[in-house]
């Protein structure tokens, strides 16, 4: 196994990472920016070197002083949590050139997925359902008028390299397009300095629903089951669950095969995740590949008590994977608690916190990364905390985590937990009879 990870992160993934090294007695290196010197994942590694000023490009997205910091602290692992550089082929490739082991798929893996329309081409091959759409990029609003009145309205248009929802536009008619894919144009190049789009049918009354995969460096692949994270703002997830109370055991059995299919297509080394939009007729269709550990991986450790972190870890050193599925036992909810506003449309609050009281007791977990006194910056994510309560049913999680939601206090900033706990109120969410739509109409009293 490694020697040393450093985790090219920050917060609260890195503050994971650390604390499943610790257990397997492997040293960990954190690195910050001047703005998180004070952090908890700076105070819980073992060593902690600075590489930058406050903003990502200074710090996280700083290849050379990541290097460095690995190259002086003897690091022969890099752990690069979510977002910042864990989908980047190019470092995964420096990496390797420096010998240092990245705690992920190969650069040629990540490629594959990154590109949507290389992902849909691959996807086709390996016989995995797609959403109807262009076979490549667009050239101008005249084919894209052309093909949107081919396959018929509703349509969206998507960047490329796209994440976040950024350069995605729904066109609901034709006089509507040519505006929709310029500013979507011009978005995607802002964003991503690649302005590449392609069209899709928009799935009307979709389910967001993903597949966690795991494969191994001998050619083993298995599932470990689905989440269902339909509650989503602007594209942004905000609640996660296992199982979906939309899945039926046929369904979960067809998209896990389709998964696999999907990872074996890339040879795939390393958790990841196969997300697909599921229709009201539960007919499901490929969206993306994500190459890496996501925000929501809490979700399925809870319901199949497997440590995924542990599991990436064990396969960048080798080790083989058992090569079985494993379905949801218990129902687990997560609750991404950000520092923002819900009365103010959701606007950022970063601050200090004044007071702070977590909650607790059973079947309840929090991971995140604040303290009382500690000051969230207001150059990253807004995420600062994650609430995941565990039940026998879909029921008792959600009590569970209403219970939680009403005993967390975080004082000096605005927060989401208000809009959590009317959310767990809401029949229709209870019900489960929701879509990524639903939070359009949802309104917050």
């Amino acid at each position: 196994m490694f020697k040393k990870i450093l985790i090219a992160n920050r917060g609260e993934i890195a503050l994971r990472v650390i604390r499943t090294c610790r257990e397997m007695s492997i040293p960990t290196v954190a690195v910050y920016s001047t703005a998180d010197k004070d952090s908890l994942h700076v105070k819980f590694a073992d060593e902690a070197v600075c590489i930058g000023k406050p903003s990502g490009a200074d710090s996280y997205l700083n290849i050379p002083n990541i290097i460095a910091a690995a190259e002086i602290t003897n690091a022969d692992a890099i752990h690069p949590g979510y977002g910042f550089l864990a989908e980047n082929a190019k470092f995964a490739e420096i990496c390797a050139q420096h010998d240092i082991k990245f705690i992920g798929p190969t650069p040629d893996m990540i490629n594959s997925m990154g590109d949507k329309i290389t992902a849909k081409e691959t996807m086709i091959k390996a016989k995995v359902p797609v959403v109807p759409g262009s076979g490549g990029l667009l050239k101008n609003t005249k084919e894209a008028k052309k093909l949107a009145k081919k396959m018929g309205y509703p349509v969206m248009i998507k960047a490329t390299a796209g994440g976040g929802g950024k350069g995605m536009r729904v066109v609901f008619k034709e006089s509507e397009l040519e505006e929709n894919y310029n500013s979507a144009k011009q978005e995607a190049g802002a964003s991503f300095k690649n302005d590449g789009l392609y069209m899709e049918k928009f799935v009307e009354e979709p389910r967001h629903i993903e597949i966690q995969i795991a494969g191994d460096q001998h050619g083993n692949i298995c599932h470990l089951s689905e989440r269902d994270c339909s509650i989503q703002r602007r594209h942004q997830k905000l609640v996660e669950e296992s199982p979906s109370p939309f899945a039926t055991p046929e369904l979960r059995d067809e998209m896990g095969e389709a998964a696999i299919r999907a990872a074996k297509a890339i040879n795939y080394e390393g958790v990841g995740t196969v997300e697909f939009l599921v229709d009201k007729h539960r007919n499901f269709y490929f969206m993306e590949m994500n190459t890496r550990i996501q925000v929501e991986h809490c979700v399925t450790e809870e319901v199949i008590s497997r440590d995924l972190i542990k599991e990436q870890i064990k396969i960048a050193g080798g080790v083989p994977i058992s090569g079985k599925n494993y379905m949801p036992e218990g129902y687990a909810i997560e609750c991404r608690i950000n520092a923002e506003d819900p009365y103010n449309d959701f606007r950022p609050s970063p601050g200090k916190i004044t007071n702070l009281h977590t909650p607790g007791g059973q079947g309840v977990r929090i991971d995140s990364h604040i303290y009382s006194g500690y000051t969230i910056p207001p150059y990253y994510d807004s995420m600062i905390s994650k609430i995941i309560c565990f039940g026998e049913t879909r029921e008792d999680a959600i009590r569970t985590m209403h219970r939680a939601l009403s005993e967390y206090v975080i004082e000096g900033i605005k927060t989401t937990i208000p809009f959590h706990l009317q959310l767990m109120e809401n029949e229709d969410f209870i019900n489960g009879n929701f879509t990524t739509k639903f939070i359009e109409t949802f309104e917050l009293k």
